[in-house]
């Protein structure tokens, strides 16, 4: 072994040899290339797996793929170094290590692999720590022995899908090409790629996921799609991807393993108008809202149905305009209306039968949309009512909203008082519609919960949000003048769980004046779902 030195980039030529050679190949833009029947063998899967790669160090991803190396390249904090480690690291075919973390694990980890040399790029540390003396060989990783396509990733936010993209067989210089950043330095050294012995399984990351795992895995000859989010439903392609084969996740965000494979078995439940399987995100939907009786209580009813769902994809389009992402047609029906009588059954909720529903929920599900139930449960529960729509519930396209406004105590009327829900009526629902997924094999659900009041759900920070089967959802049912409207958005939101998405409501005629599409969608955060009442 040579002694622990540093080597002076400047003029050298400087070839990395990486672990143990194979006969297997990497295709471009990180698609690994069919192996024949004489290729490496795959790596060993029981079943999908996450990697969490909880530091960003990328040890446990090194620990994973790599049984040995002669070179690992270390990289400083900045995202300058982490990129051109990166860049490094694919083309030398070596695992990236970030050198923020622990340092006794480091040197572990660098011994384990029995790396030879140690490419550093940036600020380090300490090199003489990482190895005792003559059993390592420090690189400066500033060399420019030879040139490279420089390519700059335009955000932090893009880093993960910029390593994700480099290939090993045309070798990239990634840069820093926000804000005020430094010159880069041209040119990498002089790299052999050797290839892994291994054969990668897919594998998934987010922009969450550390650059040092995911250039490690590309390293290995990996092939690594980025998702906007972590969990496999969020696109069509995603879904195929999983239910083909096993796959490794990188990254803390996709939960436990066991949390991870529950993921992939709900990605087997079919996909949801606009592709994918989650509800949000994905695409965005523009609801009217209404009840089939007549105009009184909303939009929707001023018409039939057919009539319905051409007037709402006239919005539709006008909102699609805006945005990359698709945006459907969608109808929040009315299943249950509070009433100031009694009735025969005493709960001052009339409920309205799933036939008296059914043409609406046919009539956008037909059109590629998607339904709401919503819920005004007077003095009866929100379950029971929920329950009484089953039926209809059992369609992929519908989901489930409910009101507190009209959720009364007992020996109230409607009209009264604005009414509340506790979070434990919630969370019974929640349990029974997440069940109902899970039993009937469906994807995702819609789960609104209207609010335009803290007081109409108290203790909202203890409603349970962790039902994977379905996208909570708060509605800002608030009305008036733009003022308003955004106080009661902008108090909703103080507290709320990440776990919600927003929703927003238009009233034709108690807004003064409505916001148009434009303005609708300018408001931050973007809602997700917007109603018209």
């Amino acid at each position: 072994m040579k002694k622990l030195t540093a080597v002076v980039a400047v003029g050298t030529t400087i070839t990395l040899l990486a672990g143990c050679t194979t006969s297997g190949s990497s295709g471009s833009n990180g698609e690994t290339q069919a192996q024949g029947s004489d290729g490496p063998p795959a790596l060993e899967l029981a079943s999908s797996e996450v990697i969490s790669d909880s530091d960003g160090s990328g040890i446990e991803a090194s620990q994973r793929l790599f049984e040995n190396s002669g070179t690992v390249v270390l990289a400083g904090p900045t995202p300058e170094d982490q990129l051109r480690a990166a860049s490094i690291a694919v083309a030398a075919g070596a695992p990236m290590l970030s050198a923020d973390a622990d340092r006794a694990a480091l040197v572990e980890e660098i011994e384990r692999l029995g790396a030879a040399r140690v490419v550093t790029v940036g600020e380090v540390g300490d090199v003489t720590t990482l190895g005792e003396e003559g059993d390592v060989e420090i690189v400066d990783g500033a060399a420019t022995d030879r040139e490279v396509e420089t390519r700059p990733v335009n955000s932090e936010a893009e880093i993960t899908a910029a390593v994700a993209g480099l290939d090993a067989s045309e070798p990239q210089l990634l840069t820093v090409g926000w804000g005020q950043a430094p010159a880069p330095v041209a040119g990498l050294p002089e790299v052999e790629h050797t290839e892994h012995p291994l054969q990668m399984p897919p594998m998934l990351a987010t922009a969450e996921t550390g650059a040092a795992a995911v250039a490690t895995a590309r390293a290995a000859g990996a092939d690594v799609t980025v998702l906007a989010v972590a969990d496999p439903r969020i696109s069509s392609e995603s879904m195929e991807l999983v239910s083909d084969q096993d796959v490794l996740a990188l990254g803390q965000q996709f939960g436990t393993d066991e949390e991870f494979s529950e993921l992939i078995d709900l990605a087997d439940n079919g996909e949801l108008p606009g592709g994918g399987g989650l509800v949000f995100p994905g695409r965005r939907m523009i609801a009217f809202y209404g009840h089939p009786s007549g105009p009184a209580l909303g939009v929707m009813g001023e018409q039939p149905p057919a009539e319905a769902v051409a007037r709402v994809e006239e919005h539709v389009e006008n909102y699609q305009a805006l945005v990359n992402e698709p945006v459907i047609p969608a109808f929040e029906i009315i299943a249950t209306v509070a009433s100031e009588f009694p009735g025969e059954d005493g709960n001052y909720s009339n409920e309205f039968s799933v036939e008296d529903l059914r043409p609406y929920v046919d009539a956008i599900i037909d059109a590629g949309g998607y339904a709401v139930l919503d819920l005004q449960p007077g003095q009866a529960s929100f379950l029971e009512q929920a329950k009484l729509y089953e039926e209809l519930l059992l369609h992929p396209n519908v989901g489930l909203a409910l009101d507190p406004e009209w959720n009364l105590q007992p020996g109230e009327q409607p009209m009264q008082r604005i009414g509340h829900a506790e979070a434990h009526e919630v969370n019974e629902v929640s349990e029974w519609l997440a069940n109902l997924v899970r039993e009937n094999d469906l994807p995702q659900k819609a789960l609104v919960l209207h609010q335009f009041q803290l007081q109409m759900l108290r203790d909202r920070e203890q409603i349970n949000t962790d039902h994977p089967e379905l996208a909570f959802v708060l509605h800002a049912d608030g009305n008036g003048v733009p003022e308003q409207k955004f106080d009661t958005w902008n108090v909703l939101r103080q507290g709320l769980s990440e776990d919600y998405f927003m929703a927003w409501k238009n009233f034709i005629d108690e807004d003064s004046p409505m916001f148009t599409p434009e303005q609708t969608y300018d408001i931050e955060p973007r809602p997700w779902f917007v109603s018209y009442q």
